[in-house]
């Protein structure tokens, strides 16, 4: 039954992508939508692997009524094989998904996440790591209004509804 594999990519793997795929599982369970969609995030880094997601980026998911359970890893080669959309948070690691040894052959799958934002289609989702609680705000806010799009997106592509 399951209908496709997102993954949702940042740098570090503990701020923005971990927050994107808890607000896409959030969502799809919302929607009755999760026995045909399942998320996943990484970093194009290796500084987290292992580790938690940045404790205010817990705390503004919590704070917004998401919960949050993943540990950090590092994008591979693989991934591009396995995921249906590889969505990265802004342009820099855009370019480093694009630059593994295989994504000429899967670079149809990758886009920006803000993509997906009706109201900024070209930005970035800017890292909100050297911020402070607005910036995870803002952050949570793009995620969620684009999550929103992205999700009536693969109801059209895979012909699913809602239940």
């Amino acid at each position: 039954m399951l209908k496709a594999k997102i993954l949702f990519v940042c740098l570090g793997n503990i701020c923005r992508s971990p927050l994107a795929e808890a607000i896409f599982k959030h969502k799809i369970q919302q929607h009755g939508l999760g026995d045909y969609f399942q998320g996943d995030s990484c970093g194009t880094a290796n500084y987290h692997v292992g580790d938690t997601p940045d404790p205010r980026t817990i705390a503004n998911a919590k704070k917004n009524g998401v919960s949050i359970d993943h540990l950090g890893r590092q994008l591979c080669t693989k991934d591009l094989e396995d995921y249906d959309y590889v969505l990265a948070m802004d342009q820099a690691n855009y370019k480093n998904i694009l630059k593994l040894t295989n994504a000429a052959d899967f670079a149809g799958k990758v886009a920006l996440m803000r993509r997906y934002d009706p109201l900024e289609k070209d930005g970035e989702v800017p890292d909100p790591y050297h911020g402070q609680e607005k910036n995870f705000q803002d952050v949570f806010e793009i995620l969620d209004r684009s999550m929103e799009n992205f999700i009536q997106h693969l109801e059209q592509e895979y012909a699913v509804k809602r239940k």
